[in-house]
């Protein structure tokens, strides 16, 4: 899953950023309210961590911009000041919920588990194949009962290529879907094949019939066992 993080204050976005990919999601930064709108216009996230304090366009005005241009992406708020006024109207904006400064990483990370599971229970937070499951909400893979360890970018790829399970997925959505507008084509043409190769390897896809197959020319698959 993609997170976009949207805080003037860099250490705590770095702070941020890093919390958040430890746990294995894929984040994305801005540092204003003009910034966060050039990546929310351009690219699908799953969650947006948003300052209410911002240079440019504040984030209340961000806020109010992507629900009237019906983007329902679920939206924190941070806010350092003391007020009520703030949460009252970023609830009534649109804002799913609310976090004042300074907070601890372990209830950030909660309130984030608790959206995702929210407005996940609108689809399956549980997909699995050839013994393969994956938990959207709790960042866990695992098969026949073992737990695998995957990178931020590893658990992504995985993830993308079993909601899209029986079709075929090509290099360019999947370079895209991870690394977003930083994907250069040109200098990171074999990112994609050294983290299915990584990939492949954690999960012990071998054999005559792979997990992952590969498309030659296209792209890669995961087919369920009864294709």
């Amino acid at each position: 899953m993609k997170i976009l993080i949207v805080d003037d204050e860099h250490a705590l976005l770095v702070q941020l950023q890093c919390a958040l990919e430890d746990q294995r999601y894929i984040t994305e930064t801005a540092e204003n309210g003009e910034e966060a709108l050039d990546h929310i216009f351009n690219n699908p996230f799953d969650l947006i961590i948003l300052d209410i304090m911002l240079p440019k366009k504040d984030g209340l005005t961000v806020l109010r911009e992507l629900r009237v241009a019906g983007i329902n992406t679920p939206i924190l708020m941070l806010s350092a000041r003391g007020g009520s006024n703030d949460k009252i109207k970023g609830l009534d904006f649109g804002a799913d919920d609310y976090l004042a400064k300074p907070f601890s990483l372990d209830e950030l990370l909660a309130r984030v588990r608790a959206l995702l599971r929210r407005f996940g229970s609108q689809k399956d937070t549980l997909i699995s194949s050839h013994n393969l499951c994956l938990d959207t909400v709790n960042r866990e893979v695992t098969r026949r009962g073992r737990t695998i360890e995957l990178t931020a970018r590893e658990f992504s790829i995985l993830e993308f290529l079993l909601y899209n399970k029986n079709r075929v997925v090509s290099r360019f959505s999947l370079a895209e879907h991870v690394w977003g507008e930083a994907f250069d084509p040109f200098s990171m043409s074999n990112f994609i094949d050294v983290h299915i190769k990584n990939l492949r390897h954690k999960i012990n896809d071998s054999g005559h019939t792979p997990i992952i197959k590969t498309i030659r020319g296209v792209g890669y698959i995961i087919k369920d066992q009864s294709q």
